[in-house]
């Protein structure tokens, strides 16, 4: 009995959910038409790995055409933090800056900005150790730039962007 009656309570929340107007999280990507943007960073690793974090927020519809051009430069600096008593650095802080410019493919004026994320990272004696905390740290720093990136082009595109079904 509390089976049947635990199903119809989900049916039921599902159909609220459904009349509600209710959008995934990453649904505004594709109304406002940026899962079309075709993304071009540096050809490195660190580019590479933004790129395809760049796509995955965006939503990126590889077989459609696309209607928007994102164009992005990094500039990634590293400092060493603390010393150790044989003075080699303990930790490094990663600062990646981002300058992108969205470009409409149809013409019309483009957008620019700059996102800026910092990182932290200890390193170890180890040399390939220090090279995966080294390789993490561009990881993280890469997701965290797409995704201010991915809410700084929300920002700038606006409600007006055109939305393709």
């Amino acid at each position: 009995m509390s089976r049947a009656l635990w199903l119809s309570g989900i049916a039921a929340l599902s159909v609220a959910l459904s009349a509600c107007g209710f959008t995934p999280l990453y649904g505004e990507a594709t109304a406002m038409g940026l899962s079309r943007v075709a993304v071009e960073t540096p050809d490195t690793r660190l580019g590479y790995r933004l790129r395809e974090r760049l796509e995955d927020a965006l939503l990126h519809d590889r077989p459609r055409t696309a209607e928007w051009r994102l164009d992005v430069t990094l500039e990634p600096f590293r400092r060493p933090l603390g010393r150790r008593i044989d003075d080699t650095a303990a930790r490094y802080e990663m600062t990646l800056v981002g300058q992108w410019t969205l470009t409409p493919l149809s013409g019309g004026e483009a957008r620019t900005g700059s996102e800026t994320v910092t990182v932290t990272y200890a390193v170890s004696d180890q040399p390939y150790a220090a090279i995966a905390a080294q390789e993490d740290a561009e990881e993280r720093a890469a997701e965290a730039l797409a995704q201010r990136i991915r809410l700084a082009l929300f920002h700038a595109v606006g409600p007006t962007a055109p939305a393709r079904p």
